[in-house]
């Protein structure tokens, strides 16, 4: 099916998919200036077309449509707590304001919130729409057909490049009305759902896959990634593990027209039986599990190869060929020999220049040692060659831009020597978190001399934190060293990720580094070795309350 397929562009489409009516909704920038009423009236107002569609199809669509108006969007702070999700602001409100309002629209709207909404709106929509209904108020034809929403066949159809896969789920009204979810799995996008729609031509769709896998099957060995269906409750736990990526993403790369879908991407995935074999991947397949030595050997074989015997510097292509293949089995699912043009395009742009700290000769030497891999991949895969020429394209496109993307360590306004010590893993993101841990990294402190210490070791933490400490702490300085020791062990670690986002949060609200130091240490204390409630706390902690 993909890149072109017979799919919606857009919700209306005349080629067979459906969706709401685009553009008759309330929009999200024009609502957030109206009072909450008028913003909930305005709503009610346009699910009053909900009483003039048939389809429990049609019906279902426009109400995701609806509350996909908010999705991913968030409210004011509250008395200095984070903002809370204007899906629950929002969404839970519009329940409330319609279960008020005693009007066929109301009714019609409660029970679509009642079938896609979250857990909480669907609950209360629910109640809301039982107690209309006693009260004589009409309901749609179509709202008897919501809950006998059933699952049938489900196919996986991956593209030539491994890229993405498309998971196509087929669903019925009790065996009428069938229609296929279409959702989109993007394995450089950390396995994020980023893209869904769908279409009542189940037909059409599955031919269409079909024959285009069959093409790729004559093509070559890449066959067996071929369109194949697989068990339903397979098929829920890809889209539900990849449907958690995209709603923990701050900001996720989504299509246009995604949030439309949103709901009813939810809803469906809840409608498919639950999996009942062992944990899965993203991509439906068990996770391999790469050892130091299995990864060691395999960049023993490239550096062997034909492919590299020109890469001059041996020493930094053995150090390139060992962050290609950390990211192909950490970050692409166990599969450092898949190349494409978008995954080495988000190596080079993307990971690298964030994450791994590469000496001035390993920068030089990184994109021609990917373009051999790239090659010797290609080979070992049995790959055509345009496609690994299409790949290295891409590597040989992205050389200039390598250049200007990686930061320098320099850049940081640290020497080279000094992020050395912070990084011994080469682990470029978490030079931050690290270099706020440890204030005092060199000087002389009791006789000793700290440029020498190693913070990476436990009694070397010990004293380059006392040498932080001017003055002593109320309550003794030993104690206080080791609440600073237990703080920045997990600083170092970056365990758990939200203890450094707190920080940033606090140090950007303009706190000064030392009550930020102290605040998180109140957190750890408070919280005991609760990680749930540590979690909890630190995604609250605010500037206003260090």
């Amino acid at each position: 099916m993909s890149p072109q397929s017979p799919r919606s562009q857009s919700p209306g489409d005349p080629s067979g998919s459906r969706g709401g009516p685009q553009g008759q909704g309330p929009h999200g920038a024009g609502a957030a200036v109206q009072p909450p009423n008028a913003l909930f009236a305005e709503m009610l107002r346009a699910a009053r077309e909900l009483l003039a569609v048939r389809s429990p199809l049609d019906a279902e669509l426009m109400v995701s449509e609806l509350l996909g108006t908010w999705w991913g969007q968030r409210g004011p702070r509250v008395s200095g707590r984070r903002a809370a999700p204007v899906e629950q602001l929002v969404g839970e409100g519009l329940v409330d304001y319609a279960a008020c309002q005693r009007s066929p629209a109301a009714l019609a709207l409660l029970s679509g919130i009642a079938c896609l909404g979250t857990p909480r709106q669907a609950a209360k929509a629910e109640r809301a729409a039982l107690d209309l209904l006693s009260s004589g108020v009409h309901c749609p034809g179509w709202a008897e057909h919501l809950g006998a929403v059933t699952s049938g066949e489900c196919y996986v159809n991956p593209d030539v490049l491994g890229d993405q896969d498309e998971v196509i789920c087929v669903f019925s009204y009790d065996g009428e009305e069938p229609h296929a979810l279409v959702a989109v799995v993007d394995y450089n996008a950390d396995g994020m759902l980023r893209d869904g729609w769908v279409t009542s031509r189940v037909d059409k769709l599955l031919d269409h896959c079909r024959e285009a896998s069959s093409q790729r099957t004559a093509a070559g060995p890449e066959g067996k990634h071929a369109f194949r269906q697989v068990e339903a409750g397979q098929a829920r736990h890809m889209l539900e593990t990849a449907l958690h990526v995209t709603d923990a993403a701050t900001d996720p790369a989504v299509s246009e027209s995604f949030p439309s879908y949103h709901a009813f991407i939810r809803a469906r995935i809840r409608a498919l039986p639950p999996y009942r074999g062992r944990s899965l991947s993203a991509t439906g397949a068990r996770r391999q599990l790469w050892s130091k030595d299995r990864r060691a050997m395999l960049a023993a074989e490239f550096l062997a190869s034909d492919e590299a015997e020109d890469l001059s510097d041996r020493g930094s292509a053995s150090h390139c060929a060992d962050r290609i293949i950390d990211y192909g089995c950490d970050r692409d699912f166990g599969r450092p020999l898949r190349m494409s043009p978008v995954k080495v395009q988000t190596f080079l742009l993307g990971w690298l220049p964030r994450k791994v700290m590469l000496s001035f000769a390993e920068q030089d030497a990184m994109p021609h040692v990917l373009a051999a891999w790239v090659r010797w991949a290609g080979r070992r895969r049995g790959l055509d060659e345009a496609i690994v020429a299409e790949t290295l394209e891409a590597v040989f496109n992205s050389m200039g831009m390598f250049a200007q993307a990686y930061r320098d360590p320099a850049e940081f306004g640290l020497d080279y020597v000094l992020v050395r010590r912070l990084l011994p893993d080469a682990d470029l993101e978490a030079l931050p978190r690290r270099a706020f841990a440890f204030g005092v990294l060199e000087g002389w402190y009791n006789g000793t001399d700290l440029g020498r210490l190693d913070p990476a070791d436990l009694e070397d933490r010990r004293a380059l934190l006392a040498a932080d400490h001017a003055t002593p702490a109320p309550g003794g300085v030993g104690r206080h060293i080791e609440r600073h020791l237990v703080l920045a062990d997990r600083l170092w670690r970056g365990d758990p990720p939200e203890l450094w986002e707190a920080a940033q949060r606090l140090l950007d609200a303009g706190q000064d580094r030392h009550l930020v130091l102290h605040a998180l240490m109140a957190v750890l204390d408070h919280t005991s070795g609760d990680e749930v409630a540590l979690v909890a706390v630190l995604r609250e902690l605010e500037g206003d309350e260090a």
